[in-house]
């Protein structure tokens, strides 16, 4: 659902670059603060001003302007990390690829539904489709639910 689908070994910012059109990066603002090891950590908040357009274009603006203020940042680490698995290698994948989405461009989600032999869905949507189109993601949830019955 508007997400990620890494091949062991990739990380979701790397994902992210492998093809233009994210404007995620220009967008966040980073939060630093110290770990238990001493190290510092970074998270990146969307800036509240550029949320509606840049996460949920779609999504009634007082509905956006209330995802802006509560928003729960990603860690920068999160998103360096590889992956250590790739669930899709084993079993059927399902994919909702938003043609709308600002953070993962639609020809990202596109290479990886492919290389996952997704079955998939593409809508005109913003990443935020999980808000703006909850028919649709509960429409491709069920048929997956059938399919591994």
């Amino acid at each position: 659902l508007a997400a990620f689908i890494p091949q062991v070994g990739e990380s979701a910012l790397a994902l992210t670059d492998k093809f233009p059109g994210s404007t995620l990066g220009p967008t966040t603002r980073p939060a630093s603060y110290p770990l238990a090891d001493g190290a510092d950590g970074t998270e990146l908040y969307i800036r509240q001003d550029e949320f509606p357009q840049q996460f949920a274009a779609d999504v009634p603006a007082a509905t956006a302007a209330a995802m802006a203020v509560t928003q729960r940042p990603v860690a920068l680490a999160a998103l360096q990390e590889p992956a250590a698995a790739a669930a899709w290698t084993s079993i059927p994948a399902f994919a909702l690829l938003t043609a709308d989405d600002k953070n993962i461009p639609l020809e990202a989600q596109r290479f990886m539904a492919e290389r996952a032999q997704a079955e998939s869905v593409e809508i005109a949507a913003s990443h935020a489709v999980t808000v703006s189109q909850p028919g649709a993601v509960a429409e491709l949830i069920l048929r997956a639910v059938r399919q591994s019955n």
